[in-house]
């Protein structure tokens, strides 16, 4: 099969000698946005994604490739350049070391890995459209439903660029469940070998404040840690009349609440952003008897990834502090979440020149970092890369529907920029 006839016009090499990929045809963006719309109506939660990971392996395997599921049962994962007759271009000689005419084989090169996140969050869609939830209680309401649409977008292009010579390197998919779920389903992956031979990573995440067309990058931190922090207070309770007989339980639990994040602010430098927020205080049945138990949840967040490595000491610390000067036992599980998404420069850099040779410099923008999580961070503790915005704003709206809302949706626009800006990375990657 020819690369047009998936999908894929590919015009003449750019003057800098790297052929980049053309409009996508309207039969592949018809095919993608039909993909995307059936895994919006048929949402999945973390490590349930079998429905989601069959359409993938089914449509692979259609496009001649070889994918695996990964250990856990659900997600895949899924190389091109690597299989049986595809053929990976060679750099010029003077890449390799080589004279001309001298019949010396290219060194091994190590991948880029496209990862995308495939399960939903266990929300109500609010939506009216043709294509909303089927499942009750459950959407794709942060765009997995679009970063997979994307990855499988590159994928079928970047098979038929390898089979027709033009692939610079070995690519490889990455569909990861559980992203969702603290700690992410992406430490699981890594320990099944995704990241064995990947020389670099790279993502994208539906950001709805970005127009569709564009996309938002930044060097350094561009997401949060997020971790989760639970407080059980006992004493011996009593009679409200004679408190000082007593240990007061909501008083501590509230001491617990104010006192914490008021503490570590001042033993933790400003500029990491260290957050302790509780969504959580339960303590009490009856107004006139003084509790013996009270519970406290909430989240801990972290801009700086030194400061996420030291929290867990950091927090106990202050709540067994606290708790201690008003009489209550403690007693504390904290549960590691995500580290932040610390982006490498040079990967940066790789999709900044991807969206500019493809769409110009003008569809990218700046980005803040965010105080939200992301396990995309793992895999960047192991090898360098990067997380992008994908803009799926509809331009010109009058508001617009955030991540993690039942009423959220895309201009689904975006996922032909993304297949475009990961197509175009791929073959730009060699030069960086």
């Amino acid at each position: 099969m020819s690369p047009e006839a998936d999908g894929a016009e590919i015009p003449a090499p750019t003057p800098a000698g790297v052929p980049l990929p053309g409009v996508l045809s309207e039969a592949l963006r018809s095919e993608l946005s039909a993909f995307r719309r059936d895994l919006h109506m048929h949402p999945e939660l973390g490590n349930q994604e079998f429905r989601t990971t069959a359409a993938l392996k089914d449509r692979l395997e259609r496009a001649g490739l070889r994918p695996r599921v990964l250990a856990v049962g659900t997600g895949l994962v899924c190389d091109i350049g690597t299989e049986p007759g595809a053929c990976i271009a060679t750099p010029p000689a003077a890449d390799i070391g080589t004279e001309p005419g001298e019949d010396r084989a290219a060194p091994a090169r190590p991948l880029l890995a496209l990862r995308a996140d495939i399960d939903a969050l266990p929300i109500p869609d609010t939506k009216t459209v043709a294509y909303r939830s089927t499942v009750p209680d459950r959407a794709h309401a942060c765009g997995h439903d679009v970063h997979t649409t994307v990855v499988l977008g590159a994928g079928l292009v970047l098979a038929e660029l390898a089979r027709a010579g033009r692939l610079p390197r070995p690519v490889r998919l990455i569909f990861q469940p559980a992203e969702e779920v603290l700690p992410g389903g992406a430490p699981d992956a890594i320990e099944s070998g995704v990241l064995e031979g990947v020389g670099r990573i790279l993502a994208v995440h539906c950001d709805p404040h970005v127009d569709a067309g564009r996309i938002g990058l930044r060097t350094g931190a561009i997401t949060s840690a997020c971790d989760r922090l639970e407080v059980e207070l006992d004493g011996p309770g009593g009679h409200t009349a004679r408190p000082h007989l007593s240990t007061d339980m909501v008083t501590a639990a509230a001491r617990v609440a104010l006192d914490v994040p008021a503490l570590l602010a001042r033993r933790v430098d400003a500029r990491a952003g260290f957050a302790v927020t509780w969504g959580r205080l339960q303590s009490g049945h009856a107004c006139n008897v003084i509790p013996q138990h009270a519970e406290l949840s909430g989240t801990v967040r972290c801009l700086d990834l030194q400061a996420w490595r030291r929290a867990p000491d950091l927090v106990h610390a202050a709540i067994d502090e606290v708790a201690t000067l008003h009489g209550a036992k403690s007693q504390i599980t904290y549960v590691r979440g995500v580290p932040p998404v610390v982006n490498d420069a040079g990967a940066v850099q790789l999709l900044h020149d991807a969206m500019a040779a493809r769409r110009g410099a003008h569809a990218i923008e700046g980005t803040e970092q965010s105080l939200g999580g992301e396990d995309f961070s793992w895999y960047l503790e192991h090898v360098p890369g990067a997380l992008a915005r994908l803009g799926v704003g509809r331009p010109g709206a009058a508001g617009r529907h955030d991540l993690h809302r039942g009423d959220f949706d895309v201009d689904e626009h975006a996922i032909q920029v993304g297949v475009e800006l990961f197509t175009a990375a791929a073959l730009l990657d060699a030069a960086h």
